[in-house]
């Protein structure tokens, strides 16, 4: 059993300001590239980045021009910046997105191939990355702590980018970042982290020692995502679904996901759709039926880890009790996906880059269990 190393990673109030003291032990007096969420200028959160990293000797030039579910062409157009401008760092400020965009670019910058080389490792990533300081801005996707970039091809495919090279060298989490995320998103991304943390845990991958991590995950989630939703000023909520969400990424990142993971690739895919939603109803439509075998008690486990004393056969409702409390619409209907089949949907849940998430799942999936679930996740209301 062996556990991959977990980045260095830095949890106050105000930690972000340290930004720039970190990041000058890696590029001294150099260029930096701040991969940045446009959102985050309003807020004043980029600039105080863009503070820090001055106020350390550092010249910080900003990749800003991209949207959720960054392509690969974004990831090449951030790379030629930090090329151009001989930048000996990237911090990656953000959700999911910039997280994912950042790492990319610290990995291509180095090489000469576009990111569509590396998707799905048909290439090896460069061997000397630049390094890297990722710096969520939301709790849910998990990407400061894992070695995977997930980018969207021109067609809208989701893609893989893997490898050790991509892991961070310094995590930082500031609760106080994550104090202006609407409520339905702070309900969608704590949704992102507790199904990372519940399939890492019951899939085929899962192991004692990573449990430790998606059980505290799992935990945690419960313990602060309503009052996080509710009461949104609330740093120690906030602080709770911050560190909920970096453990869940070290439990995905020794043990991947599993089905739910699966379809809400596919979703995305399809139509735009947040992905902590998407797999929040996706799980919502398959974990009864996962649950439903656990001859180990992995499923009973996730549900002790929630405070739940039933075992495996009340975690799906404990589960359902969450997702809906905390306000993640469950319902497709009218939302895009009208026109879309089962049967399309189980045909992207069954193309060749979401394979690898249906194999680890713990209970064999079958053609005839895609159409199920493709059609319990377009119906439910």
């Amino acid at each position: 059993m062996m556990l991959d190393r977990v980045p260095r990673m830095i949890q106050e109030a105000g930690a972000l300001d340290r930004v720039g003291t970190l990041a000058a032990r890696h590029a001294p007096g150099g260029a930096v590239l701040l991969v940045a969420d446009p959102g985050l200028k309003a807020s004043g959160i980029t600039d105080r980045a863009i503070a820090s990293l001055v106020g350390a000797g550092l010249r910080p030039v900003v990749f800003d021009a991209f949207k959720s579910d960054p392509t690969t062409a974004s990831a090449d157009a951030a790379a030629a910046l930090a090329r151009e401008s001989g930048a000996g760092l990237v911090v990656a400020l953000g959700g999911g997105s910039a997280l994912d965009l950042g790492k990319a670019v610290a990995c291509a910058a180095p090489g000469t191939l576009s990111c569509d080389a590396y998707a799905l490792c048909a290439n090896p990533l460069p061997a000397k990355p630049l390094p890297k300081i990722c710096v969520p801005t939301t709790s849910g996707t998990g990407s400061e702590t894992t070695r995977v970039s997930v980018l969207s091809l021109a067609d809208g495919s989701k893609v893989w980018l893997w490898g050790d090279e991509m892991k961070a060298d310094e995590v930082i989490l500031d609760p106080t970042v994550t104090v202006g995320l609407p409520a339905h998103l702070t309900a969608a991304t704590g949704i992102d982290a507790f199904v990372h943390a519940m399939e890492a845990a019951t899939n085929v991958n899962a192991t004692a020692a990573n449990n430790v991590y998606a059980h505290a995950a799992i935990g945690l989630v419960t313990r602060h995502l309503l009052r996080a939703v509710e009461h949104p000023a609330d740093l120690t909520a906030r602080a709770g679904l911050q560190l909920a969400a970096a453990l869940a990424g070290v439990a995905i990142d020794n043990a991947g996901t599993a089905i739910g993971h699966n379809i809400g690739h596919a979703l995305a895919s399809l139509r735009p759709i947040h992905h902590g939603r998407a797999v929040g109803v996706a799980v919502l439509a398959t974990l009864a039926w996962n649950a439903a075998e656990d001859p180990d008690g992995r499923f009973a486990a996730v549900a002790a880890a929630m405070g739940e004393t039933g075992g495996a056969a009340a975690l799906a409702h404990a589960y359902e009790r969450l997702l809906r409390a905390s306000g993640v619409k469950v319902s497709l209907v009218g939302e895009g996906f009208d026109g879309i089949t089962p049967a399309a949907l189980a045909a992207k849940m069954a193309a060749p880059e979401n394979a690898p998430m249906r194999r680890s799942n713990a209970r064999t999936v079958t053609d005839d269990d895609l159409m199920v679930f493709a059609e319990r996740v377009l119906t439910q209301a």
